[in-house]
């Protein structure tokens, strides 16, 4: 393999440190980060200081899930160190830290006929393409599965280094020591590593290191009573006294801000706007000018919101207006009249579904908003031919990428500085914003800041992909489900934004590039969990006029929900209890079983008896490594019922089988935000659109369950050593079934769309009408919309043009 110079170089804000990773870094590699003073370079992992502090670079974008705990932990543990003398840094952008499992987990975006031979990590077409891509996405929840034995092997190979030095002073063989709360330890001897950086430079770690034989992990519990205190978040601290820098907080010398306006969706070109309004706003410095869009520079945050505003921008659509009933049509011709492909097929349903007793329902999914607390921000500084870009991104290189074809320049010469992200779930994939700062920054020739308006964010975002779902099953002798037939009508999120990332496509491009594509990833889950003798699952592309995107929970939620549903609704024609159904129809899957009883359990399941408020639901995700024996397994029981303020979720009972659990709080934290995530895009996040415009401004339209109203929580952890699973997805993925099914115990009535608020229980929020498209405060009305064939441009206009 071919390495280049191009694919290489890194930025980084920080510096230097005692590195060790000898055995996963290729040794053509250059060490991503160069030593600091006081400090010594092996590798690309672990920095060592001389006053004894252990930095870790963590490769994955930090947004709230405790990244920046849960991998310095492992590394931690395997080398023995003193956990209040560990420190962390962003890693540097490097094809050292590729991401073979994100790579070959998305094999079919990108390896076409070759994913039979990409889909797992090991391949060497997955491998060589994490590495020319340099595939640092924080997604799919691969953290552990990559990055866990490099982070292993890493300290392994410092401890042992470590000892050989202590070893040498003691005149004993090193395989004698042991490493402990930051000493080497040999009988009643200890030095502290602090005092061994320098001696330790000099000895070669064992290949292949020497592991400790127990990896990092927490005893599960079957009901969660407490934190460990030993390993608290390392994040914490920083985000309680302000401290952790988040995108929007960077501030640099003579720096500007800008506030941004874009079009209708799914596309749309600039053809006017009032310049000598926005003269008036005190502040203003200028206006930056896009084919797509306009930007307002001014000396503040504020005054650039209220000049871009003020200078009133008018659009031409390039493309049929992204519309409500559009997208409802498209998704009804597509699941009625569209051409579908078998994704998955066991047996022949076909004959015995025209049986009389065949049971049938139909499941629809609206778009929904992502709601993170935090808009997109992106800093840029533009500088003797270097750009500097400070930016929260789940794809940190594809967004340098973006913004080097932006400017003209080479990859190698941008740098940039990874910041944490107040939430993303999958929003901070979109990297248009990389490309915006810098073409702002070089119009201005000064360092700007350009964040998103709440409204700017809602109408550049890509929301979960809607779905129509029509399944169909015919009981068998037993009453449990003799043969399945499911039809899934979606557009391809995965696809669109696979073509954003890396074909640099504008949204409404990759949209119709993948009109009539199936999108394997959003269809996770679609084959049920369950042993079905005679099952076809079949997809079918729906072209909806709506640039989409991923959501937490991605397929697996749409999926859950229509499988989980449906289920119900079979054990209800079957007169049976729906628990003990669903273990009937589990086949092998001794996990989720034991998921299902240890819910029950918690949860004092009842039976799901008319009146009782309780629903349940169950979920099998698949292991994104591929590991046979790896996934995640959840059970959720609900109870709930119809109020004064809508639905109300009193309670919630999950029981999780994660592997071997490496961080017990931390897996609660996840566990729990997911089920409160995904009760809000159950209940109320739905992302509806009129002329283009999204019809919700705010977070508050959005209608979000408050905290005053979350539920009581509790959770379990099933107690094994298989392949630890990241847990971020799975409260999100089972909630929204499991509050249907406990609606359907509480009245009668099925609920089979999401967010639940349009069916009849409560009526939906009224809609206020969409504000400008630079408005600092909504409720101005929509920015103006030339017809298509409008060609009277301001003859000012030109690309990145600063007056």
């Amino acid at each position: 393999m071919r390495v280049t110079r191009r694919g290489l170089l890194i930025g980084a804000a920080a510096g230097g440190g005692l590195i060790a990773a000898w055995t996963f870094i290729p040794r053509d590699y250059p060490v991503p980060i160069p030593p600091a003073e006081g400090q010594r370079a092996f590798g690309s992992w672990i920095k060592l200081s001389r006053d004894g502090v252990v930095s870790i670079a963590v490769p994955v974008l930090e947004m709230g899930q405790g990244a920046t705990t849960l991998l310095p932990r492992i590394a931690a543990q395997e080398l023995g160190a003193d956990w209040r003398q560990i420190a962390v840094e962003p890693a540097a952008i490097s094809a050292t830290y590729a991401d073979p499992v994100l790579a070959a987990h998305w094999a079919q975006l990108w390896a076409g006929w070759f994913a039979r031979i990409a889909d797992t990590p090991g391949d060497t077409l997955a491998k060589l393409h994490a590495q020319r891509e340099t595939l640092m996405a924080t997604a799919d929840g691969t953290a552990l599965a990559a990055y866990e034995t490099p982070l292993r092997e890493a300290a392994a190979g410092l401890r042992a280094v470590l000892s050989m030095a202590a070893a040498e002073r003691w005149d004993v063989a090193f395989e004698e020591c042991r490493a402990e709360g930051g000493f080497i330890i040999h009988g009643d001897k200890r030095v502290r590593f602090a005092d061994l950086v320098d001696d330790a430079a000099g000895f070669e770690a064992p290949d292949p290191p020497l592991l400790n034989p127990t990896p990092a992990s927490e005893t599960a519990a079957p009901v969660f009573t407490g934190p460990q205190e030993s390993y608290p978040r390392l994040d914490a601290p920083s985000k309680v006294d302000g401290s952790f820098p988040f995108a929007a907080d960077i501030r640099l010398p003579g720096m500007l801000f800008a506030a941004i306006a874009h079009g209708p969706l799914p596309g749309a070109r600039l053809t006017g706007f009032d310049h000598e309004a926005a003269r008036r706003i005190t502040g203003y410095e200028g206006r930056v000018v896009h084919d797509e869009w306009i930007a307002a520079l001014a000396r503040s945050t504020w005054a650039a919101e209220k000049a871009v505003k003020a200078l009133a921008p008018r659009f031409a659509p390039t493309a049929e207006l992204s519309e409500d009933i559009r997208i409802e049509a498209a998704l009804q011709t597509a699941l009625t009249r569209g051409e579908a492909v078998a994704v998955h097929e066991t047996g022949d349903p076909v004959p015995l579904l025209d049986r009389p007793d065949a049971i049938a329902a139909r499941y629809d999914i609206a778009p929904a908003w992502h709601g993170t607390l935090e808009t997109a921000s992106a800093t840029a500084r533009l500088a003797d031919g270097r750009l500097e870009l400070w930016i929260a991104s789940q794809a940190p290189e594809q967004a340098r990428r973006a913004a080097a074809g932006a400017l003209g320049m080479g990859a190698r010469d941008v740098v940039v500085y990874p910041v944490g992200a107040g939430g993303s779930f999958d929003a901070r994939l979109d990297i248009r914003i990389a490309r915006e700062a810098a073409l702002i920054a070089r119009a201005a020739g000064r360092p700007v800041q350009l964040s998103y308006s709440r409204w700017q964010e809602m109408l550049t975002e890509m929301p979960r992909a809607p779905v129509a779902a029509q399944v169909r099953a015919v009981p068998g002798r037993n009453g449990l489900i003799a043969a399945w037939q499911s039809r899934i009508a979606t557009p391809a999120p995965a696809r669109q934004m696979h073509d954003r990332l890396f074909a640099r496509m504008a949204p409404g491009a990759a949209m119709a590039a993948n009109d009539d594509a199936v999108d394997p990833p959003a269809l996770f889950g679609a084959a049920p969990p369950y042993r079905i003798p005679a099952m076809r699952v079949e997809a079918v592309p729906a072209a909806v006029g709506l640039p989409v995107g991923r959501i937490r929970g991605n397929g697996d939620a749409a999926c859950c929900f229509i499988t989980e549903s449906f289920m119900d609704e079979m054990a209800g024609a079957a007169g049976a209890e729906p628990l003990s159904y669903r273990v009937a129809m589990l086949g092998g899957d001794v996990r989720l079983a034991e998921c299902l009883q240890g819910a029950a359990q918690i949860g004092e399941w009842d039976g799901g008896v008319a009146g009782s408020g309780q629903g349940i639901a169950c979920w099998h995700m698949r292991d994104p490594a591929g590991r046979a024996d790896g996934g995640g397994r959840i059970a959720a029981i609900v109870r709930a019922r119809r109020g004064p303020m809508g639905v109300e979720v009193a309670s919630i009972a999950a029981f999780c089988d994660i592997g071997r659990v490496v961080d017990l709080e931390l897996a609660l934290q996840q566990i729990e935000g997911g089920l409160l995530y995904g009760m809000g895009l159950a209940l109320s996040s739905r992302a509806s659109y009129a002329r283009g415009l999204p019809r919700e401004e705010t977070m508050g339209a959005l209608n979000l369950p408050p905290l005053s109203r979350a539920p009581e929580i509790t959770v379990g952890f099933a107690r094994n050593d298989f392949p630890p699973f990241d847990p971020g997805e799975l409260g999100t993925v089972v909630i929204a079934p499991a509050i249907a099914n406990a609606l359907h115990a509480a009245t009668g009535e099925r609920f089979r769309r999401l967010p639940m608020v349009a069916e009849p229980l409560v009526p939906p929020p009224p809609m206020a009408a969409p504000t400008d498209a630079g408005a600092a405060e909504p409720g101005d009305g929509p920015p103006p919309v030339d017809p298509p064939e409008d060609s009277g441009a301001d003859p000012a206009l030109s690309n990145e043009s600063i007056t």
